[in-house]
């Protein structure tokens, strides 16, 4: 679930950068580059989910999110089947009428019904911090991989790396994902060494 949601993440963020094209009109420029000529680019493609599926780094990554949003889930099942234990004991007490009085009865389902609300609120709690999580790893990927390109992009020197989800149609000659791939996960394992 993690996974696809930094995929998507990626994927929009790649897209967006793609579409930053430069304005054609001088006048329209912010800058003093001269305009980009069109004919003779040296373009590649990244196919952006292969990438993620195959990247060390984004699967460290997801798979710690995973194992935490696991651990999360099993704190709150718990401590959910524990209060389902006692309202179940509080209503068999109820039944038979242990309560003293209707007072100490009430006081019993508002000790329960505030451990259920902090319950919900600890789940929501884990729910934020999840998504800032992926939040956080999204963007070290995007940098990560940004980061790879530009220098990958210094030795071949292309005009412009795009991503294949932003295509109609590329030919397969242009795609460089497995070089991509094979050089982020080797740059991944010296950083880990």
């Amino acid at each position: 679930m993690k996974f696809k949601s930094i995929a998507a993440a990626l994927a929009v963020m790649f897209f967006c950068q793609c579409q930053q094209a430069p304005a054609s009109d001088q006048d329209n420029r912010t800058d003093n580059r001269a305009p980009v000529p069109t004919t003779g680019l040296k373009i590649a493609v990244v196919n952006v989910d292969s990438l993620l599926q195959s990247y060390n780094f984004c699967l460290d990554l997801n798979e710690g999110l995973m194992r935490k949003e696991e651990n999360y889930r099993l704190v709150l099942t718990e401590e959910a089947n524990k209060l389902e234990k006692e309202y179940n004991d509080f209503r068999k007490k109820i039944q038979n009428n242990v309560y003293s009085s209707e007072e100490r009865a009430a006081s019993e389902q508002n000790r329960l019904d505030k451990k259920a609300q902090a319950i919900q609120e600890k789940q929501a709690k884990y729910s934020q911090e999840l998504e800032l999580e992926n939040a956080a790893n999204a963007q070290k990927i995007s940098d990560a991989i940004d980061a790879f390109l530009k220098e990958y992009n210094k030795e071949h020197g292309y005009n412009m790396i795009v991503s294949k989800a932003a295509l109609l149609y590329s030919d397969d000659a242009m795609d460089i994902t497995a070089d991509i791939i094979k050089g982020l996960n080797a740059e991944y394992k010296s950083a880990e060494e």
